[in-house]
């Protein structure tokens, strides 16, 4: 069980992985970020890596394999993997090992391992079985050369503002996994679950006073929960591995918008112009992986299609955005 730290260490810990890499900021495939520990640039020189959560291909059904395949035949820089695929390919007589190789051979990263343990149950029992689920899968990420893994509270409807201790002592809980995993679980944000507002999942993750505490943003989800933009501004973006990178339409209203209205960035009303360059200057040099859950696209389009446009409206919307500033 790791030792909680002061705030006075808390703070000096984080100065001097931002200032590290600051300092260290340079293009090229063997830049690695030491607060993260993933490369941070992609190989058309970008300041953010282009990623793919398998999500965005989720209604082809296609087994993890081809889709591991497929995500690095389209170009991009990192994945990101559902648990459910990966247990489903073990169950079928697959390895891990055979998973990491082919992440290996298509030079992707594993940006993290998206799953749904309910870690942050009220119900006692049913949160240590969420533990113990949760510490399989951060082993099973471990595995397949992942160091984070999304840790969204599923188990609540809303938040209790009397049980912030609570929740942060249940963040902490799964945090202590990380000195036998090697895995970081990250606390998700939802913009229509329990924890929708960016104040509540830093609280959480501050409360904690761990060094390894870190956050998984949704540009919808920021949107969809009612945050400022401007709230960027106070975030340490060198602490965020990765931010799940989409768009979203002016109608409908933003709280009647569900998973399924997100759109290729670029075809909605997300202020990129804005929010990348705060992203950057926060110190943010992680990945920006598209997730998707557009039944539209779907219906219109095959699979290496969607992976195409997926990556280069993304391309273009950073390379864009960056470029202009400067």
């Amino acid at each position: 069980m790791p030792e909680k730290i002061t705030r006075r260490k808390a703070l000096t810990t984080t100065v001097k992985a931002s200032v590290a890499a600051m300092a260290g900021f340079a293009f090229g495939p063997k830049n690695v970020n030491p607060a993260t520990g993933h490369k941070s640039e992609t190989s058309e020189k970008l300041p953010f890596r282009i990623s793919l959560n398998t999500s965005t291909i989720s209604a082809y059904k296609l087994p993890i394999d081809q889709q591991i395949d497929k995500v690095a035949a389209a170009g991009f820089d990192g994945i990101e993997l559902w648990v459910r695929d990966v247990k489903t390919y073990l169950q079928n007589g697959g390895t891990t090992a055979t998973l990491r190789q082919k992440l290996q051979e298509g030079n992707l990263i594993l940006e993290d391992i998206i799953g749904f343990s309910p870690w942050c149950s009220d119900d006692a029992g049913e949160r240590k079985k969420a533990i113990a689920q949760l510490r399989e899968e951060m082993l099973l990420t471990a595995e397949l050369g992942g160091k984070y893994i999304a840790a969204p509270v599923v188990s609540l409807k809303m938040l209790d503002c009397a049980k912030f201790d609570a929740y942060t002592e249940r963040y902490a809980a799964i945090l202590d996994l990380t000195a036998e995993t090697s895995v970081i679980p990250l606390l998700e944000l939802w913009g229509m679950g329990a924890l929708h507002k960016l104040a509540d999942c830093a609280k959480i993750a501050i409360g904690t006073g761990y060094p390894d505490a870190a956050m998984l943003l949704d540009f919808y989800h920021v949107y969809r929960g009612g945050n400022a933009w401007e709230s960027l501004n106070i975030l340490n973006g060198n602490r965020l591995p990765v931010i799940h990178m989409n768009d979203y339409p002016a109608t409908p209203a933003r709280e009647k918008l569900t998973d399924a209205d997100r759109v290729l960035p670029g075809e909605g009303i997300c202020p990129f112009d804005k929010i990348l360059p705060k992203l950057y200057t926060s110190g943010f040099r992680g990945g920006l992986s598209v997730e998707l859950f557009n039944k539209g696209y779907w219906a219109s389009m095959d699979v290496d299609t969607l992976l195409k446009k997926s990556y280069e409206s993304t391309f273009k919307v950073v390379k864009k955005t960056m470029d202009d500033q400067g």
